[in-house]
């Protein structure tokens, strides 16, 4: 399957594009066979790479992941860091040498800087990530203007506590963006500039039992406007602690309201790099890519690896 994204492939722009979609064409995802990016060396990225965000740049998709080295001691065995990666055909990635984000504040160590989001608009990156001070996970975010230096802007919910996992829609809704964010429950929040933001105390998306999700749900890439509604796709979690990729539909006229919802996932852990890792039997989606005629989604497998899925969404 060739993906050259130059020649052959046009890039849909992510931004106030809309289009007709059925929620299980998403069952037609087929995993890449073998990791695209996995540990090497010594350094920041010695002992993981996952749970990507992906966004294309002139015909480049670029990945940002997360990493963590042996550094520290018993739990604090693996310091998390935000490096990227540059690739033409959105499997075969080049991957620099440092990381762009660092943990460098008080809310950021010892645990560090996890699980990018990333969207693009109005030549300004907007990154969503995790700090983790080894007791409370915040949800933070940060700013650039070409994906390698960023300026931090410190936690979005410092009077919240604990929260993570903020995926962006870049196009306003009723004259607001929203972001979804959580990692038991998902809910929403509001913004009039896209690093304000106001948050709902009401979960938009549970947990369902006896269901992929029972135990938790956490938003995937950021969300994409569709002609039937606005798609997250997600992830989830059940009781035997494997976490699977689903997908809903909300509401364009009220983003809060659940339109359409699978009842299975439509990624799950299924080749043996997803099935064991240092947390086995996880597929986590952050990254969607959307070209001419492929979907790619990128996730963190068994939190250790890197993967892409592949839709083909050619109708001839």
């Amino acid at each position: 399957m060739k993906l050259i994204l130059i020649l052959l492939i046009f890039i849909v722009n992510l931004i106030g594009v809309t289009f007709a979609f059925d929620l299980n064409e998403l069952y037609g995802f087929k995993q890449y066979h073998e990791p695209i990016i996995l540990p090497y060396g010594i350094g920041f990225m010695s002992k993981a790479t996952f749970n990507p965000t992906a966004i294309e740049k002139g015909g480049i998709i670029y990945l940002l992941f997360r990493t963590q080295d042996w550094t520290g001691t018993g739990s604090w065995n693996g310091t998390s860091r935000i490096g990227v990666a540059s690739s033409l055909d959105g499997i075969h990635f080049a991957i620099s040498s440092t990381p762009v984000i660092t943990p460098t504040k008080s809310y950021e160590i010892p645990g560090g800087c996890e699980d990018p989001r990333v969207i693009s608009h109005n030549d300004m990156y907007y990154m969503t990530y995790t700090g983790y001070n080894g007791v409370t996970a915040q949800l933070c975010e940060a700013v650039s203007t070409d994906l390698v230096h960023w300026e931090k802007l410190g936690p979005i919910f410092p009077q919240m506590g604990w929260s993570k996992s903020g995926a962006i829609l870049s196009t306003k809704i009723n004259g607001k963006y929203i972001m979804y964010f959580g990692d038991t429950n998902i809910y929403i929040a509001y913004s009039d500039d896209l690093i304000h933001w106001k948050a709902s105390p009401y979960p938009v998306l549970t947990p369902r039992p006896g269901m992929f999700d029972s135990v938790l749900v956490e938003p995937g890439p950021p969300p994409i406007i569709t002609d039937n509604g606005i798609l997250l796709i997600y992830n989830g979690a059940d009781y035997s602690h494997e976490y699977a990729v689903g997908a809903v539909l909300f509401s364009k006229v009220d983003p809060t309201q659940v339109v359409e919802r699978l009842d299975d996932p439509f990624l799950k852990p299924v080749q043996s790099w997803e099935k064991y890792g240092q947390t086995p039997n996880v597929v986590f989606a952050e990254g969607l890519v959307i070209l001419k005629d492929e979907w790619l989604l990128y996730y963190g497998a068994a939190d250790t690896y890197i993967g892409v899925a592949i839709l083909n969404t050619n109708k001839k």
